[in-house]
């Protein structure tokens, strides 16, 4: 076993992530890490494909957009994939300024009635 490789321990330690997480990775096919009898053993590409599920996750992209995009890479290459990630990035942005004006305006309208109650029970 080289250093570049990691055991399923050293791998949820080196991402944070549970055993459970990682395993269910493995399940969805985003992670295909090398086995040896039970043990599994994460190189290099896992570990780069786990930074990018992680990243993909942070920004909140669905799970199946990340496994497509990582299959894009692997069948076509990585231009294709660099036009797919701008497409997703894209659709991504417009989500979170959705998310983002609808947080506003719920932030907004709970400080309105936080308001209105504080000066009812200031007169009453």
């Amino acid at each position: 076993m080289t250093d570049t490789n990691l055991s399923f321990k050293e791998m949820c330690a080196r991402f944070d992530v549970t055993p459970r997480t990682l395993r269910y990775y493995e399940y969805i096919e985003l992670l295909q890490p090398e086995r040896q009898g039970r043990s599994r053993f994460y190189g290099p590409r896992e570990c780069a494909r786990m930074t990018l599920i992680l990243r993909g996750r942070k920004f909140g992209f669905a799970l199946e957009d990340i496994r497509q995009w990582l299959l894009i890479y692997e069948q076509e290459g990585t231009a294709a994939q660099m036009r797919s990630w701008i497409e997703l990035a894209d659709k991504q942005l417009s989500e979170l300024s959705d998310q983002r004006a609808q947080l506003d305006q719920a932030i907004k309208e709970l400080r309105s009635l936080r308001d209105e109650t504080v000066t009812s029970l200031e007169k009453g």
